[in-house]
């Protein structure tokens, strides 16, 4: 099965760089995506917005063999665009795994609330995360990731999602939980928190509890290639 690797913002497609080959190991075709705008620091990225993003993700779910439906991953603001390749593409995926985010709602940018500076929506200081984004990475490992982020498109903070197939509801879908727990999740939408409107809607949605940080490809690979692995059966 291809499984389609959405990275979240920051990231590019070589982030997922210890979880590929415990995926290949299992017979699966991983592609991880470098998403348009994430090719390097000095590209320039003012001109890339989220229908681009989701345009790569939809290429890349086309590009599997016809006759198989592929898993699509998105991690953290990854699976907002991974949800929008979803609408475009509902029939071509067999499952849907959201890791550390959710599927953001129509008429919602993906990365609302970040401070951009012209064509850069660069990464925060680590003093402006929640400790629970950053557990299980020490001081070495934030050096590390500090050092390989990339800025993304300052648009991805304005530009609005656009949904129009329901058929996507009907995919199943797993939602890893690794700085915050499926209880938490569940109580956010019993409070009628809007931005997780679309879990609501999906028939067949799953929650694993999967704790460490924002970044379980970084801190946790084996333990999430075996949810993907199990996502792919599933699926």
């Amino acid at each position: 099965m291809d499984i389609v690797l959405v990275p979240g913002l920051w990231l590019d497609g070589p982030t997922w760089e210890r979880v590929v080959p415990l995926l290949e190991k299992d017979g699966h075709r991983p592609r991880p995506l470098t998403l348009p705008g994430l090719e390097s620091v000095d590209t320039d990225r003012s001109a890339i917005g989220l229908a681009d993003q989701v345009a790569a993700v939809v290429a890349a779910v086309d590009a599997a063999p016809p006759e198989e439906k592929v898993l699509l991953v998105g991690h953290s603001a990854g699976s907002g665009i991974a949800y929008g390749a979803l609408d475009r593409r509902p029939d071509r995926v067999a499952r849907a795994v959201y890791i550390g985010g959710w599927p953001t709602p129509d008429g919602e940018p993906v990365a609302g609330g970040f401070p951009t500076e012209g064509g850069d929506l660069a990464m925060p200081p680590f003093s402006e995360f929640d400790s629970a984004d950053l557990l299980d990475m020490d001081d070495a490992d934030l050096a590390a990731f500090r050092a390989r982020a990339i800025p993304s498109p300052a648009r991805l903070a304005t530009d609005l999602q656009q949904l129009t197939d329901e058929r996507r509801y009907d995919v199943p879908a797993t939602l890893v939980c690794p700085e915050f727990r499926a209880s938490d999740i569940q109580q956010w939408i019993a409070g009628g928190e809007p931005s997780l409107v679309e879990l609501t809607r999906i028939r067949d949605l799953t929650y694993v509890d999967l704790p460490t940080g924002h970044w379980p490809q970084l801190t946790k690979p084996e333990e999430l290639a075996r949810v993907l692995l199990e996502a792919a059966e599933s699926g």
